[in-house]
């Protein structure tokens, strides 16, 4: 195996370096925020630090990068309360990856690509059409990481639509029947297959 120390790390090229630490961490997850600003201008980014924080209540956080340049998706947030997770999938991996390109602000990427917005239920922020999974959510709080200058922002789940050959018995969510994507790194994409699924694990008393 290739050893690599943390001071090789701070002498490499930033662009390896940055490839290889997004890459290190393993699959992350893929989706598209989707949010409105003030003056009803529609924005939708790709992020990949989506990350569950609690079942009760439901809360999921995602990570934003300094606030030194503007940040469309955290500003409306902030702004506004609102946002939706939208689920990449197979179909549209090409125009969700370019959302990732810095646009004006009063520039919606969803006239920039083929994404197309949608409502539902009177929620405020735009849906991804046609994403399998899409997420309402409610702004909860923010944590300042300090160590990188980074924003852990805290949302909580206020309705789900799910495709319903998704949705098992159990509650489980099989997103591998809606070749939803990963990330590897910041540009890698794959579709997982799900394998196996396991019953709740106890400890072992039989040590034979």
């Amino acid at each position: 195996m290739t050893y690599i120390s943390n001071e090789a790390l701070n002498n490499f090229h930033h662009v390896y370096r940055i490839n290889l630490i997004n890459s290190c961490s393993g699959y992350k997850s893929a989706n598209l925020l989707g949010t409105k600003s003030k003056n009803d201008i529609e924005n939708v980014a790709v992020f990949s630090s989506v990350t569950h924080i609690g079942s009760n209540p439901p809360m999921l956080g995602f990570f934003c990068r300094p606030t030194t340049v503007l940040r469309h998706t955290y500003e409306n947030i902030k702004s506004t309360g609102f946002y939706t997770i939208n689920h990449i999938h197979e179909p549209i991996l090409e125009d969700a990856h370019h959302t990732s390109a810095k646009y004006d602000s009063d520039i919606s990427e969803f006239d920039k690509t083929q994404l197309i917005s949608e409502y539902k239920r009177e929620f405020y922020a735009p849906f991804v059409k046609g994403a399998p999974l899409q997420l309402a959510m409610k702004f909860v709080e923010e944590y300042h990481i300090k160590a990188n200058d980074t924003i852990l922002v805290i949302g909580e789940i206020m309705g789900l639509h799910v495709d319903n050959e998704l949705l098992e018995d159990d509650g489980f969510i099989n997103l591998s029947k809606g070749n939803v994507a990963t990330i590897n790194g910041l540009d890698g994409y794959a579709i997982p297959e799900l394998k196996s699924r396991f019953a709740y694990q106890r400890p072992k008393t039989d040590l034979s």
